[in-house]
């Protein structure tokens, strides 16, 4: 069940990039790039700073961290490309945070 509110980003982000992590399975140099993506996203989202060592990713300020991104996106007229760039890793890796902090619940 998923107890995400209507319109939640996560949702539409997770419907369009979540198949990309299966991708990193077999290529480790992508799942390296994910990974350094998704702790980037985790250091946006929790600074060191504010003694919150260890505590999870929340859906809200996940969720805040992609409509800002989106909205760049679309500022700049990104389209999606074949491969990888910068915005698929960086989606890829919230795709993984939403996975691993369980953040459509289910």
């Amino acid at each position: 069940m998923n107890d995400s509110p209507p319109g939640c980003p996560l949702i539409d982000v997770a419907a369009t990039y979540m198949p990309r992590l299966s991708e990193t399975t077999s290529e480790p140099g992508l799942a390296a790039a994910v990974d350094q993506h998704a702790a980037a996203v985790r250091d946006a989202l929790i600074p060191a700073q504010r003694g919150s060592r260890g505590r999870a990713v929340r859906r809200e300020e996940l969720a805040d961290y992609v409509l800002g991104f989106t909205d760049w996106l679309a500022e700049v007229d990104w389209a999606e490309p074949a491969g990888h760039d910068f915005a698929t890793l960086r989606l890829t890796a919230v795709c993984w945070l939403i996975r691993e902090h369980d953040l459509l619940g289910g």
